[in-house]
């Protein structure tokens, strides 16, 4: 397990607003990749592999690579994993569960390299790597069939265990921390959490955990029909060094929600918003250029709300760049010194 760096990262999220890294899915999509680059050695493979993001870490571990540089070079702090949808249950589409550990690993040991490079750069600046646990692409508590409610495609026992061998794999490889991201059912999250608070305790050390929520429209509700303030119930027992919302909606519409999670959260506060609403007519496929997120962004931080930002869909180096130019200046939304941080 790598070294607990949460003592490091608390003393930085209290100096300034720490950058996060932007999207990866949609980068991907501009990097113009064939069939065969996912494809790569897994010559005999029976399924298709086109689109299966996460296993470019194996097929085209240099592209990952590069987009890690591209982001640490506009300024991110912390780098996020190329493990979306690294779990057993997300990879069973392609016929690929047998390599999620190695995704992981492999993940890992790729963001943990460029982090590392850029530390050595600019050791005033020292770089973090997150483990990404995405929510998979099944809910634990919503019907996949209207005419039937009470339905379920995956029990919390599958999810907690898919989780655990992602887990494994993400501190095997060197993570830093691990943030559980893109929630829209609190109780796939809760999974993962298990899993994670079980891998900490049978380890004997932890890792620093962020939580990311989903709203998913102007509801202001997640998939699963919980506000901002349940959200930030359901998850608190974990003491998380951050929670915070991503993807779904562009900045603008976030505003209330993040607001509201700010008001309440007594820990740090994330947010790395998708660049607007998709727009196929984009240069990014969403509406947002780098200058109207950014503003956005700062508003966020002149208003007190954050202490990690960055980007989701449809943002750019360039725009982490302009988000990291425009809140240099601006402090820190202000957290006790009590902040439940996991020692």
């Amino acid at each position: 397990m790598q070294p607990d760096r949460t003592a490091e990262l608390v003393r930085l999220l209290r100096q300034r607003i720490l950058i996060l890294d932007g999207a990866m899915g949609t980068m991907l999509q501009h990097c113009k990749l064939t069939a065969g680059d996912f494809r790569g050695h897994f010559h005999d493979h029976a399924h298709e592999l086109a689109g299966d993001n996460d296993l470019l870490v194996l097929t085209r571990p240099d592209v990952v690579r590069e987009l890690h540089e591209r982001y640490l070079e506009a300024g991110a702090d912390i780098i996020e994993t190329n493990t979306f949808s690294a779990t057993s249950i997300a990879q069973a589409d392609y016929g690929m569960e047998r390599e999620v550990h190695a995704m992981n690993v492999a993940a890992a040991r790729i963001a943990r390299a460029a982090a590392d490079a850029w530390t050595a750069r600019t050791p005033d600046k020292p770089r973090f790597v997150a483990g990404v646990l995405g929510p998979t692409n099944r809910t634990a508590s919503i019907s996949p069939d209207v005419n039937d409610p009470g339905a379920r495609n995956v029990t919390y026992d599958a999810l907690v265990a898919a989780y655990s061998e992602a887990i494994a794999g993400l501190v095997e490889g060197g993570v830093d921390l691990l943030l559980v991201e893109t929630i829209f059912d609190t109780l796939n999250a809760k999974a993962a959490l298990f899993a994670i608070e079980t891998f900490f305790a049978k380890a004997g050390a932890r890792l620093p955990v962020i939580v990311s929520g989903t709203i998913t429209d102007a509801s202001g509700r997640t998939l699963s029909g919980q506000t901002p303030e349940a959200f930030w119930n359901s998850v608190r027992h974990v003491k998380p060094l951050a929670v915070g919302l991503n993807c779904a909606l562009g900045a603008a519409l976030m505003r209330p929600y993040i607001e509201e999670i700010a008001r309440i959260a007594d820990t740090f506060v994330s947010c790395h918003p998708n660049a607007g609403l998709p727009n196929p007519m984009a240069e990014t496929g969403y509406d947002e250029t780098p200058a109207q997120t950014s503003a956005l962004l700062a508003d966020f931080a002149k208003s007190g709300f954050v202490n990690i930002v960055g980007g989701c869909c449809g943002t750019t180096p360039e725009h982490i760049a302009a988000i990291a130019r425009a809140v240099a200046t601006l402090p820190p939304r202000a957290v006790g010194e009590d902040v439940p941080c996991p020692a």
